[in-house]
């Protein structure tokens, strides 16, 4: 009998015990399945031990048994390998790994995106040989085990600030896209990742694929067994790239469209041609079944034909995100938020999605619920909790778009360190909403999602803390169009 682990199946070895898991924390809805996700779960230190003598390719028993013998060396043979095929078959039905008889018929079983077929439903079952543990949730697991001290498990890298576009609405300045990322400091920011037991990474740019080595960072990030999303415009998309993102897999490639007119998305992008090549690359990335989300951004010139876009990506079953709130540059120059829609527009904007919609308002009313139970003492937000960007030049800052706000250094400090004793993220860290005052007593509270980017971007002096009026305005709109519409709805 043969074993491997799903190519969607992440395994992280903390010795006392082993973390599986699929990428379902880092990716967007994929188009072959029907929401069943596979979720994680915390292995003991024996079954981390068994979990770790499989890989990606399919194993005999009989070779998986030897290596797992190697650790329990006065084990009989026999009694690893019913062991090991007992606690791999209840894993099989978990939806981590698959079996076959031979080699050939588990890479069959394997996971595979397509946007043609479905994957069928995993049925969970509850372990009986107590190799995992059921005593409590995964996250209540982790949370006790590391004390609750943050743990880095996502990066955003961009291995370039070089873009072949000049997109309008861009929070970084064209003059400062101008450098590409040293190949060595990529492989060593891996390595220190995958020291830290880290998921998942973006790669993004500028234009990751301007950079000669996006290849080769590619193959580094399977070696390491990182969940790998990519965000790019696809005007430079070729057969070798096409080849490299198919034997990954990657999660998924974000790319971003912005009308199905050719003069409204080369009018935003400023690059002639920029439409034809970019949806001629994801007509390649479907013909390849390589996952894919469309982002499209409502702005000025685009707030009529946006809609356009979605229909175009639902008839080949693409997931696609539509955001009316484009940010300001990071150095706080705001010139670009000129194609941002005003509130008169956003009102259009929000009551298409009110009407078009069916989701739109019972996820708003599921989050205004979720709301209601926050305190002074939560959060702001995740940034600097589980993730963190890395620019081309090495600086560390919290999230994407918040370039001005350096953390720390990665070329003359290891990431752990600036993870763990950077001043600046032990101050994000520490804020909560309580330093917000205006925001605990709004009215509107349970309707916004508080963004210190925003804030920072569009304040002078780059003030995280100064509250933004505009989004402010939106949420006040939100709420009343909701409610308004509820009420006539009843």
């Amino acid at each position: 009998m043969f074993f491997m682990q799903k190519s969607n199946v992440m395994f992280r070895d903390y010795e006392s015990f082993g973390y599986i898991t699929d990428n379902r924390n880092f990716g967007y809805k994929k188009a072959d399945n029907d929401k069943d996700d596979i979720g994680d779960k915390i292995l003991s230190e024996s079954g981390a031990v068994f979990l770790s003598a499989l890989d990606k390719k399919p194993k005999n028993i009989n070779e998986i048994a030897k290596k797992i013998k190697k650790k329990y060396t006065d084990i009989d043979i026999r009694i690893i390998k019913k062991d090991a095929s007992d606690f791999y078959n209840m894993l099989e039905h978990d939806g981590f790994i698959v079996s076959g008889k031979t080699a050939n018929e588990c890479k069959e079983k394997d996971w595979k995106f397509s946007y043609k077929k479905y994957e069928p439903k995993v049925v969970n079952v509850d372990d009986s040989n107590g190799i995992i543990h059921v005593t409590k949730s995964t996250q209540d697991f982790l949370g006790e085990f590391f004390n609750d001290e943050p743990q880095l498990t996502s990066i955003h890298l961009e291995i370039t600030s070089k873009c072949n576009e000049r997109c309008i609405h861009c929070y970084i300045p064209h003059e400062r896209k101008c450098n590409n990322i040293n190949p060595d400091f990529v492989y060593t920011i891996l390595k220190q990742c995958r020291d830290m037991n880290l998921l998942h990474v973006t790669i993004s740019g500028g234009e990751p694929l301007l950079h000669e080595n996006f290849c080769d960072f590619l193959r580094k990030c399977k070696e390491y067994d990182f969940s790998v999303n990519v965000l790019s415009n696809l005007t430079l998309l070729n057969d070798q790239i096409i080849k490299e993102m198919k034997a990954y897999p990657l999660l998924c490639v974000q790319v971003s469209l912005y009308s199905m007119n050719s003069k409204i998305h080369d009018s935003i992008t400023q690059i002639d041609g920029s439409y034809e090549k970019t949806k001629k690359s994801i007509m390649k990335l479907i013909e390849n079944d390589i996952p894919l989300q469309i982002s499209c951004p409502i702005l000025k010139q685009n707030k009529n034909s946006y809609k356009d876009v979605e229909n175009w990506a639902n008839k080949h079953n693409i997931h696609v995100g539509s955001d009316y709130l484009i940010i300001g540059r990071f150095d706080h120059t705001v010139q670009n938020l000129n194609n941002r829609l005003s509130i008169s527009e956003v009102k259009g904007v929000i009551n298409d999605l009110i009407v078009n919609d069916p989701e739109y308002i019972r996820k708003m009313e599921s989050e205004v619920e979720n709301k209601k139970n926050t305190s002074e003492n939560d959060f702001v937000c995740n940034i600097c909790h589980s993730s963190i960007c890395i620019s081309d030049i090495g600086n560390v800052y919290p999230c994407a778009g918040w370039q001005d706000y350096v953390v720390g250094d990665a070329n003359k400090t290891p990431l752990k360190e600036i993870w763990n004793n950077s001043e600046k993220i032990k101050y994000l860290r520490n804020l909560r909403r309580k330093d917000f005052p205006k925001c605990i007593q709004c009215s509107e509270k349970e309707f916004c999602t508080m963004c210190m980017v925003r804030n920072a971007n569009e304040n002078p002096k780059g003030d995280p803390l100064s509250v933004n009026e505009f989004y402010c305005n939106v949420v006040k709109l939100n709420k009343e169009m909701i409610t308004g519409w509820k009420r006539t709805t009843n």
